[in-house]
Parts: C-alpha cells; sequence; structure tokens
C-alpha cells in the first residue's frame, strides 16, 4: 500500500508540475535591456519584443538598466528566479568582463535563448585616399610599419579590437590615435588627421554610399548586403577566417537552471520572432546580420567570439585579467 500511495503522489506531483510547464508563460515577463533606451540594444530589443509577445501570447515588459558596462543589468537577472519570466536583452560586453576586471559573472552563467544578430565592421578610407583596396593599405603598412594612422576610440574598442585580429594574421604596425566614439573619428579621417578607420558599418554606410568614403573591406568572411560592393576582408587576408564572425551582438538570455521545457518554449518564440519582418527590416537597415541561432550553436558562438576578443584584448594591452588566467583558451 505504501509503494502504490506514494507512486500516486508522485504520479499526482508530476502531472501537476508537466502542466505548470505547458503553461508558461502565465503571466507578464520582463526583458532586461542592459543598455539605455535609445542604444543599439534597446532597439534591437524593442524592434522584436512585440513579435516575441506575439508567440508567447503574454506581454514583455522592457526595462532599461544600463551601468557598470552591462553589469548591473546581468547581476540583475541572476538574482531573480531561474524560471523564465526575468529574462536578458543582451549584448556582446558580459563576454569581456572578467577579463576587464569588471565582474566574475559572464554567459557561462546563462543559458542563450536565442543570438538574435551581430554587427559587421568596416575598414574605411576617405574617397580620395591612395589606397583603392585592402590590399594596397596593407602593403603601404607593411613598407613603412608604424607611418600609416588608425583612426580609434581607444583599447578594447572595436577598432583597436579589429588591429588586434588583423596583426594575428599580417604585419600590422600602426600608429593608432584616440577619439571619443567612431563618429568624431571618422570626422578626423574626413579632415585628413588619421587614413584609415576600422569601424561598425552603420557608422559608415551612408558616407560610403554618398562617395565621401570608400570601404575598403567587411570584416566578415562574405560581401553584406548593406555595402555590397565592399570585398569580404578574407579575400585579402584569408587568415582572418580563424578569428571570424566577429562584431557586437544582441541575444536573449535566461539565468542557467531554467527549465528546459521553459527554455524550450522561449527557444520557439524567438525564433518565430527573430524572422518577422519588421525585425528582419530593422537590423537589414542598421548593416546588422540575422543570426537567429539557439541551442548548442550559439554556446559554441560565445566561447569563440570570448577567446577572439579576450585574447585580442590581451594582445593589444588592453586586459587586465590574462585569458589564461580565467582558464580561455587562445583560438
Amino acid at each position: 500500500m505504501k509503494i502504490t500511495f506514494y507512486g500516486a503522489v508522485a504520479a499526482l506531483v508530476l502531472t501537476g508540475t508537466t502542466a505548470i510547464a505547458q503553461s508558461f508563460p502565465e503571466r507578464e515577463m520582463l526583458g532586461v535591456v542592459m543598455w539605455g533606451a535609445g542604444g543599439a540594444t534597446d532597439t534591437v530589443a524593442r524592434a522584436i519584443n512585440p513579435a516575441a509577445e506575439d508567440a508567447l501570447g503574454k506581454p514583455i515588459v522592457v526595462l532599461n538598466k544600463s551601468g557598470g558596462g552591462g553589469a548591473i543589468s546581468t547581476a540583475y537577472v541572476n538574482t531573480a528566479s531561474a524560471d523564465g519570466y526575468t529574462f536578458l536583452y543582451g549584448a556582446e560586453n558580459p563576454q569581456l568582463h572578467p577579463v576587464m576586471g569588471v565582474a566574475d559573472l559572464d554567459y557561462s552563467g546563462f543559458t542563450p535563448i536565442n543570438i538574435l544578430g551581430r554587427g559587421v565592421a568596416v575598414i574605411v578610407v576617405p574617397s580620395e585616399s591612395k589606397y583603392e583596396d585592402m590590399a594596397a593599405l596593407m602593403a603601404d603598412i607593411a613598407d613603412n610599419p608604424g607611418s600609416v594612422i588608425m583612426g580609434s576610440t581607444g583599447p578594447g574598442g572595436l577598432p583597436s579590437t579589429i588591429g588586434a585580429l588583423i596583426a594575428n594574421s599580417a604585419p600590422f604596425e600602426v600608429t593608432a590615435i584616440p577619439f571619443g566614439g567612431e563618429g568624431p573619428g571618422l570626422t578626423a579621417m574626413l579632415g585628413g588627421e588619421v587614413d584609415f578607420m576600422p569601424v561598425g558599418i552603420s557608422a559608415a554606410a551612408e558616407q560610403v554610399k554618398a562617395g565621401k568614403m570608400r570601404a575598403l573591406a567587411v570584416v566578415n568572411t562574405s560581401p553584406v548586403d548593406t555595402l555590397p560592393e565592399a570585398p569580404a576582408i578574407t579575400d585579402t587576408l584569408p587568415g582572418m577566417a580563424d578569428f571570424l564572425p566577429w562584431g557586437p551582438f544582441y541575444g536573449v538570455f535566461v539565468k542557467n537552471g531554467t527549465p528546459d521545457d521553459v527554455v524550450a518554449t522561449m527557444t520557439a518564440a524567438f525564433d518565430t520572432a527573430a524572422q518577422s519582418e519588421t525585425f528582419t527590416t530593422l537590423m537589414a537597415n542598421r548593416g546588422n546580420i540575422v543570426m537567429n541561432m539557439s541551442g548548442q550553436e550559439a554556446v559554441d558562438f560565445l566561447i569563440k567570439w570570448q577567446q577572439v576578443t579576450a585574447w585580442a584584448l590581451q594582445d593589444t594591452g588592453a586586459a587586465k585579467v590574462s585569458p589564461e588566467d580565467l582558464g580561455i583558451a587562445r583560438p
């Protein structure tokens, strides 16, 4: 009788648990955005949020919680219950928090629901530049070490990281001049203060199309729709393929320990949302590539991205903590 009784109770508990899981979500959810309103991460989150609400059948309240380079929002979601009701609309920054000494927590503490998309970098010069293509720029750098001037945003920024990746593929001794952002750097380049600059494609696309700048290469293994005439950097530097795809990225994350069926429900919903016309149009207009990646593929992407970037920062002297000390393997 006791065995039968406990078996019946276990069956009831299991049935109840399944019913609860199958009804997820039962109430509104909270999507915590890593950066402030109007920024790139916020724009991506708010573009996909309506389609995700439709797929899940419940409202998602969007909360901007910036600070600490994304560490505050990451910690906030990490302290919430692992039930899927509080999740993170995040960018790439937490993958660098340990190596930059910002925080110990990175995306290894989270389950990626969806890596929604990534930005693409482009190498640009003024339209009147003597560099007609990437090969000409690299040849001049090789022939005149330290003489070619690169616009930068400081150690750890996109230009310096791209520079480090190139330096792992070919001779690349340049003089980097830092500016307070991509915009000021490009303005300085057009004014003749620097020779070239790696930037996010969305920062340069309009000026390239207007004929003010020339795109020597996109930092990708193939051309992209935003600047279809710009060749892939691997055409000139095939060794760069080892570090690509690379770029700022955007995704949806839940705390580790979230039930598998909840993860599955959210994964299916955001997969549907990532294919919505509103979202894909916004990503294309901003020069981003839709990835719509989940499961082990997303985990592998996060690991590779961290390896490539952490060691690039180490090689340029920007890392506060050696990736080796953190157990991050060199790619």
